[in-house]
């Protein structure tokens, strides 16, 4: 005797996975309660909500046991795992965004934050007074020195020991590996005794970057290898079958088609350097004043901005320097966002320029084709004219 076999369905959301969700949630809670609060000689929020969590998944795992086989049970068991640790992530950002503009929003929301430096202002001064002028533009250029520095060497240093070789990969490869690790005040301190105690440079903007540049290095050459490890081979040897060199083969071929991937490594590397303080405050210094020249003389950046001015105990003070972390993550969403834009399409597909220029090319075929007739047209117009699936004389 044989039995059919029942498929099953995973996936998708029913109204029994949502009263299960709930009634484990609301009876998780009160056994917690119970237990956390009545029994246990246990105390403090961070404990409760870890056990009731805990709780919940087990209270999950035996309603749904109730009522459906294993492999249900198992995978709605992941997906309830999967949603709510992306739900706590998504909370402890808004969170954190939240903390930032309830207490920056003070002084954000006067326009003179975003206008003036600190130069004229005082500890007592009005929060209308005064501003986070000189740290933008502070942060702007030396990130954006460090980026100009970090990211070719970084892609470079990739290329050669994914796509070169050789003896020298593994040692250059472990000397990366060992500079991700590196402590943020390490870089700050090399380029402290070299650039500036022993070859006599001031502490400035420039050298703020250069500091940046050694903790956004190895994190650009880190992500940036294993994206082009991960472009496929045959590309690489279709490349070599029709004549390309090994650097042609890299610029055209293997770059392009890790072109997403690499703007990622960017965005990681940008996102490490843009909110180091230590490093900046042991070779930039740090001034009041508005200075946009980053090779002379002392320039601040926002997360100095903010370290300099929120453990002082004026509340105007702390209410700039939460405004200027505030700033600080638009920032860093406007660069994410930026690179996205520009590196986001998948490899071979084209802008819209580009297929407006496609398009207008074929309608002036078109129009050649029907001015001029079949009989002198070109085979190229002729087709383009005809269609796609039209068969040219001679052809199959």
């Amino acid at each position: 005797m044989t039995t059919l076999e029942r498929r099953v369905k995973l996936g998708g959301v029913t109204r029994e996975d949502v009263f299960t969700v709930a009634g484990a949630a609301l009876g998780s809670l009160a056994l917690n309660w119970m237990l956390y609060e009545r029994v246990l000689p246990f105390s403090g929020a961070f404990g409760f909500l870890v056990c009731w969590y805990l709780l919940f998944l087990g209270a999950y795992f035996t309603l749904g046991r109730l009522q459906w086989g294993p492999l249900p049970v198992r995978e709605r068991l992941v997906s309830v795992v999967a949603w709510s640790a992306g739900l706590l992530v998504l909370a402890l950002i808004a969170d954190q965004i939240g903390y930032l503009a309830v207490r920056g929003y003070e002084a954000a929301q006067h326009l003179n934050f975003f206008t003036e430096s600190m130069e004229r202002t005082a500890a007592l001064s009005p929060i209308t007074s005064g501003g986070a002028l000189n740290a933008i533009v502070g942060s702007l250029e030396q990130v954006g020195l460090a980026t100009l520095f970090a990211v070719p060497l970084g892609i470079a240093a990739a290329i050669f020991m994914s796509e070169v070789g050789g003896r020298m990969a593994r040692p250059v490869r472990t000397l990366v590996e060992a500079m991700t690790a590196l402590p943020s005040i390490v870089a700050g301190l090399f380029v402290l005794g070299i650039v500036i105690l022993t070859l006599g440079f001031d502490k400035s903007g420039f050298a703020a970057s250069l500091a940046l540049t050694v903790m956004m290095m190895p994190i650009v050459t880190r992500a940036a290898e294993v994206v082009i490890r991960l472009v496929p081979g045959t590309l690489r040897e279709a490349s070599y079958a029709l004549g390309g060199s090994q650097w042609r083969t890299v610029w055209s071929v293997v770059l392009p088609t890790a072109r997403p991937g690499l703007v990622t490594a960017v965005v990681l590397g940008v996102a490490r350097g843009i909110g180091e303080t230590s490093p900046v405050l042991l070779t930039s210094g740090f001034t009041p004043q508005f200075n946009a020249d980053p090779f002379h003389e002392h320039q601040v950046s926002l997360p100095l901005y903010v370290w300099n001015y929120v453990k002082q105990p004026y509340p105007e003070m702390v209410a700039r320097a939460f405004a200027a972390g505030l700033t600080l993550m638009a920032l860093v969403l406007v660069l994410f966002v930026t690179a996205r834009v520009l590196g986001g399409r998948r490899p071979g597909e084209l802008t819209r320029a580009q297929r407006r220029r496609i398009d207008r090319q074929a309608r002036r075929a078109e129009s050649a084709a029907r001015a001029a007739g079949p009989a002198v047209l070109p085979t190229a117009a002729r087709s383009a004219a005809a269609g796609p699936n039209a068969v040219l004389p001679g052809g199959s």
